[in-house]
C-alpha cells in the first residue's frame, strides 16, 4: 500500500457480467434504469445504504456527475459530510453544475488540464480547489499531492472504466469494493468496472491485477457484496 498517498478503495456496482451502465449512451444508466427494473429494483437500495459508509473523500468524474443530471440542477442537496474530488479534462461540468456541487457538498476539488474550466471563473469560494494540469494529468502526482498537501488519508473511487484502468495501471487502487446486482446487461460496448486499452503483449499482463478476497455477504434480494485487496504487484512466472 502507498505510503505516500492516500489510501483507495474503487467503490461500484456493476451487473454480473461486469456492465456498470446499461447501455453505451448517456440516456442508459444504473441510477435510471434499475429502479424500473423487476427483480432488480427490490434490492437496489443497498448500493445506496453502503455508500454511506464510504470515505468521506470521494473521487468521482466530470463525465459521470454529467451524466446523472448536475449541470440542471437548482436545488441544493445535503452532502455537507462528504468532500468531492472531481476529474473533470474536457469539461463536462458547467458553471451551474459547479454551483450545485459547492452549495451541496462540504468541499470540492477539481482536477482539471483545461485553462478554460468553467471552475476557474468562481471566485471567493473556500469550499472550492482547482488542482490545474497544464498538460496531461499526472495521476501519481495528483494523489501524492491529495495526501501531502491536501491531507487527504482515504478516498473512495467511484470514477467509470476508463479511469478506472488508469488508476489500476498506476497501482493507485487497494481495495475493490463491488456490489452485483442480480443482472445481465450485454453489450459488447456497454461501459465495465475496468475498461480502456485490451491488453495485447506480454509486458501487457503486467497490468493484471490478482485479488485476495476479504468479503464475501449475500445480501437481500439476490445481491451480492465482495471485498478484495488488490495485489498491485503483479509477477509473471
Amino acid at each position: 500500500m502507498g505510503k505516500n498517498r492516500p489510501e483507495t478503495t474503487l467503490f461500484l456496482m456493476q451487473s454480473l457480467d461486469g456492465k456498470i451502465s446499461t447501455g453505451n449512451v448517456d440516456e442508459r444508466d444504473q441510477e435510471i434504469d434499475f429502479p424500473k427494473i423487476k427483480g432488480i429494483k427490490e434490492g437496489n437500495y443497498q448500493y445506496y445504504d453502503l455508500l454511506l459508509k464510504t470515505d468521506r473523500h470521494a473521487l468521482i468524474s466530470g463525465k459521470v456527475l454529467a451524466k446523472i443530471g448536475v449541470n440542471s440542477r437548482d436545488r441544493v442537496d445535503n452532502y455537507k459530510d462528504v468532500n468531492l474530488i472531481i476529474i473533470d479534462r474536457k469539461p463536462h461540468l458547467t458553471k451551474n453544475g459547479m454551483n450545485y456541487l459547492i452549495n451541496s457538498f462540504k468541499s470540492i476539488y477539481v482536477v482539471t488540464n483545461d485553462k478554460n474550466h468553467p471552475a476557474f471563473n468562481i471566485s471567493n469560494e473556500k469550499e472550492l480547489s482547482i488542482i490545474y494540469y497544464p498538460n496531461e494529468i499526472n495521476f501519481e502526482e495528483l494523489f501524492g499531492k491529495l495526501k501531502q498537501d491536501y491531507k487527504i488519508e482515504k478516498i473512495s473511487i467511484q470514477s467509470g472504466g476508463t479511469l478506472n484502468s488508469l488508476f489500476l495501471k498506476h497501482k493507485i487502487i487497494d481495495h475493490i469494493s463491488i456490489i452485483i446486482a442480480p443482472s445481465l446487461v450485454g453489450g459488447k460496448d456497454t461501459p465495465t468496472s475496468i475498461d480502456g486499452v485490451a491488453p495485447q503483449t506480454n509486458d501487457d499482463l503486467f497490468n493484471i491485477k490478482a485479488l485476495e478476497l476479504k468479503k464475501c455477504e449475500i445480501l437481500k434480494h439476490s445481491y451480492i457484496y465482495l471485498y478484495y485487496d488488490v495485489i498491485n504487484e503483479t509477477i509473471i512466472e
